[in-house]
């Protein structure tokens, strides 16, 4: 008998249930009754804590278009995994959780923080197999996440009605994508949505630059302007400070986010009326779109292959267009930033749109 654990952890995201469905109908379609799949509640707090429960196949019936996680996630920082907290030793409690349950394979669907962790079970000695999930897109090894797409066609589309709406009042509008570290998201819905400023934390920006975007196409004769602003984009001021310094000045910060500061900024200087809009949690929420319902599947599938290969410590990844298994040693810990010189930020650039340097 095959004994197969499954978790989601991290922030939720359009198209885990279709992954989940995708690990086990191949599992069950290879071993049949001879395997048993196992939900664990809440991400690692489900496996430190030992709450788990056996599954049905009849479990992952109508869930490819079922957004969330029927398993629920949390987050545990990957950083206080080997700190002892309240008498608990986390990673020797997942350890035993595991032996408990008689596992042959644990498999872990997350992003970056949850990969860390996942190679600390593997090096631990645990049979572990991921799948990359993200909005973010901004996990090392693969070309692309599931929950991606979805996330930047919801983004797109708050875009795309905020349009309407700038064009009517002739106002800026400000949109905060979300994406602390990284500006995925935000370069793909905001060319997708014709923004005309895009600001990403690859790029710092300049509030003077910005400003005179602005100004530009208030004298061609335009005046609504579209920015397209993640919310981890910083200026060309802050890139200069250390690390904590940066977290001091934040910390520091009257706004509620950097976008409330850059419309405060540019009001300031353009003297026009500024609106800021954040979709928030909208943009991991609802049904994945047919791409990631297809992706998801295409990983579920491909991990489901690696356990029964036994071919473990890797996470399934797209490279080149293929599915293929990458190590969980050169995945952990790993940033996958927008590089300044991709061809999407070429393309935005050669037609006007400016990222504020």
């Amino acid at each position: 008998m095959k004994r197969i654990g499954m978790l989601t952890s991290g922030g939720d995201c359009q198209g885990l249930n279709a992954a989940l469905r995708g690990v086990a109908k191949t599992l069950y379609e290879e071993y049949g009754e001879e395997v048993e799949i196992y939900g664990i509640r809440d991400g690692y707090r489900g496996l430190i804590e030992g709450d788990y429960h056996l599954m049905k196949p009849s479990d992952f019936s109508g869930i490819l278009v079922q957004g969330g996680t029927i398993l629920g996630t949390s987050r545990q920082p990957f950083k206080r995994m080997r700190v002892v907290e309240n008498d608990v030793d986390k990673v020797a409690r997942m350890k035993e959780t595991y032996k408990k349950m008689k596992l042959d394979c644990l498999v872990i669907l997350g992003g970056n923080g949850t990969h860390k962790s996942a190679n600390l079970l593997s090096e631990e000695g645990l049979n572990v197999v991921t799948l990359p999930k993200t909005i973010d897109n901004d996990l090392w090894g693969t070309e692309m996440t599931f929950g991606f797409h979805s996330a930047m066609e919801i983004a797109t589309n708050v875009l795309d009605c905020i349009h309407t709406t700038a064009t009517s009042h002739g106002r800026v509008f400000i949109v905060e994508v979300m994406g602390h570290k990284v500006g995925w998201l935000t370069l793909y819905a905001g060319i997708a949505g014709g923004a005309d400023v895009i600001l990403l934390p690859e790029i710092p920006y300049s509030v003077d630059k910005i400003a005179k975007v602005i100004e530009r196409r208030n004298q061609a004769g335009k005046r609504f302007s579209i920015l397209a602003v993640a919310e981890g984009a910083l200026s060309k001021e802050e890139a200069k400070l250390s690390k904590k310094e940066f977290k001091a000045a934040r910390a520091q910060m009257s706004d509620p986010s950097v976008s409330y500061r850059l419309a405060r900024e540019l009001e300031e200087r353009t003297g026009q009326e500024i609106r800021v809009t954040i979709p928030g949690h909208f943009q991991r929420g609802g049904s994945p779109c047919a791409y990631d319902k297809v992706l998801s599947t295409r990983f579920g599938a491909a991990a489901g292959r690696l356990i029964i290969e036994k071919k473990y410590g890797n996470m399934v990844g797209l490279q080149d267009g293929k599915v293929v298994p990458v190590p969980l040693s050169e995945v952990a810990g790993k940033l996958k930033t927008v590089p300044v010189d991709c061809e999407e930020i070429s393309a935005a650039r050669a037609l006007g749109i400016s990222f504020g340097d």
